[in-house]
């Protein structure tokens, strides 16, 4: 059996996603406050701890809710801390375990006065959602409730995906990836940051709903390309590329390039989508206005801070990596994954039919509906001229 290869080339995702940064002017002081209230409660071993200490999820609080106030920053950045950890310990789990680890959190999401809680998982959601809902809206919570059920359910699938060997279809992965990311609830707080609480037929609206999954799909399959690295090492087939490269038989090289094209044309998609607004009336547009940056504010901050504030994926190397996108791919952990693809790049055995060239793939004609429905992404589309729009805003239970 061949090797597998030592390195891959990331597809230049910063050249679509030029979206201006902001820092919140609370950042140093909030992030340090809320590591210590999470490692208060979660207990971490010496390794664990120092881990967590390089994730640097404040500065991602910071950067995605850069005008909020310190408060509800503190509230989003302990929110933050605990979903790393939860996706942490739920990586280790069985489907069994994680439905015990749900139970915990939602417990104390929907019965905040009558959970008793015993473990750090509980603890720790009692805590953060006893101060989120003093003030968040009522749709806003709901939105939130609603988005952390939807991850668990999701993770708890992945969890038997994993304990059966089984790897999804790229159709399936799509739609279990949007609610593993932990992107739905964090949006909820893109609301409670900014103060609003969006109607639910505003919220519920095609044309909202639209740009929520373009912003979810670029963040989530772009950490997939980052994430890739640590989870091929042991084994973890809930991740894109995997998916790709096992069920339509492409090497490394051309998951990661046709995975590329995904991502950046959710970008293409969300502005698109942000152009075909529909109005709804002053105040609501405004508010509208505020969340829809939000959106922006996500995608534009995940792909900054997985190179240059956490070591969560390319340890001290973020840096190096972001400038020459060169991976250096982990030897891979003795009986983790199935066998290696084919490292050919040959054609596609289940709908990912079509030629290699200049790093495009050209999908059948089936599979180009279903990418312009998930990421509008043309057959055989070409990187556009210029950059993306400018920014509306000017700124440059079981638990471990």
């Amino acid at each position: 059996m061949e090797r597998a290869p030592q390195s891959f080339l990331l597809p230049d995702l910063f050249a679509y996603c030029q979206y201006p940064l902001g820092m919140n002017v609370h950042c140093a002081s909030v992030a340090h406050a809320s590591e210590e209230w999470l490692l208060a409660e979660a207990k971490f071993n010496a390794k664990r701890r120092s881990s967590f200490r390089r994730l640097g999820a404040g500065k991602l609080t910071a950067i995605c809710y850069p005008d909020t106030d310190a408060t509800r920053l503190r509230d989003v950045n302990d929110f933050l801390n605990f979903l790393f950890t939860l996706d942490d310990w739920s990586d280790e789990f069985t489907d069994k375990d994680t439905v015990g680890l749900a139970g915990c959190v939602m417990g104390a999401f929907r019965d905040p006065d009558g959970f008793r809680a015993q473990k750090a998982a509980g603890k720790l959601a009692k805590s953060f959602f006893g101060r989120f809902r003093r003030t968040a809206g009522p749709g806003c919570t709901r939105r939130f409730i609603e988005g952390m059920d939807l991850f668990f359910r999701a993770v708890a699938q992945q969890a038997r995906d994993r304990a059966r060997g089984d790897v999804p279809s790229l159709e399936e992965y799509i739609a279990l990836r949007a609610d593993t990311s932990g992107c739905k609830p964090c949006f909820a707080l893109i609301e409670y940051a900014a103060g609003i609480d969006l109607p639910d037929d505003v919220a519920a609206d095609p044309a909202i709903r639209a740009l929520e999954d373009a912003a979810n799909a670029h963040i989530s399959w772009s950490n997939d390309l980052f994430s890739y690295k640590v989870e091929q090492a042991r084994g973890d087939m809930h991740n894109m590329v995997q998916v790709v490269m096992r069920r339509h038989n492409l090497s490394l090289q051309a998951a990661v390039d046709y995975v590329g094209d995904l991502t950046n044309s959710s970008i293409l998609r969300f502005e698109q989508d942000r152009r075909n607004l529909p109005s709804w009336g002053e105040k609501i547009d405004r508010d509208v206005a505020l969340y829809v940056q939000g959106l922006q504010d996500w995608m534009a901050g995940a792909l900054h801070w997985s190179f240059s504030d956490s070591a969560r994926y390319f340890g001290s190397e973020g840096e190096l990596v972001k400038k020459t996108r060169v991976v250096v791919v982990r030897p891979r952990a003795s009986g983790a994954g199935a066998a290696q693809p084919h490292p050919a790049h040959a054609h596609a055995q289940g709908g990912l039919s079509g030629s290699l060239s200049n790093g495009e793939l050209a999908p059948r004609k089936g599979w180009a509906s279903f990418l312009m429905r998930y990421a509008c992404i043309p057959a055989r589309g070409r990187r556009p001229r210029g950059c993306c729009p400018s920014s509306s805003r000017d700124r440059a239970c079981k638990e471990a």
